[in-house]
């Protein structure tokens, strides 16, 4: 496989997310034609070059709504906080709200 033009691909997509939006990395995955590849678009999140890339990789999140722990850009605080400012709302478990935030691309 190749891993550059795969991550550029994922982060055609992830570019696609509207603030205040959250995409899953199975649904990045599928919008790219590739199913079964969601932990390469972990891999491709963790790489980006971010915001400063045009790359809102914080808009990623795991199906149940959970951040990730390795959150490349100062840990799931960061992305946490990050969400919020966009108006993201979290449950009381601490998992974003998928059934209000989840993007419907």
């Amino acid at each position: 496989m190749d891993n550059e033009g795969f991550f550029q691909r994922a982060y055609g997509v992830v570019r696609l997310i509207p603030p205040g939006r959250v995409a899953t990395y199975g649904q990045v995955a599928r919008m790219m034609g590739e199913p079964r590849k969601a932990r390469y678009v972990g891999f491709a999140m963790h790489s980006s070059p971010g915001l400063s890339g045009g790359v809102p990789c914080h808009r990623v999140v795991f199906a149940d709504g959970s951040l990730a722990p390795g959150f490349a850009f100062g840990g799931p605080e960061e992305q946490r906080r990050m969400l919020e400012a966009e108006g993201v709302g979290f449950l009381a478990s601490g998992k974003v709200d998928m059934r209000r935030f989840e993007w419907e691309a």
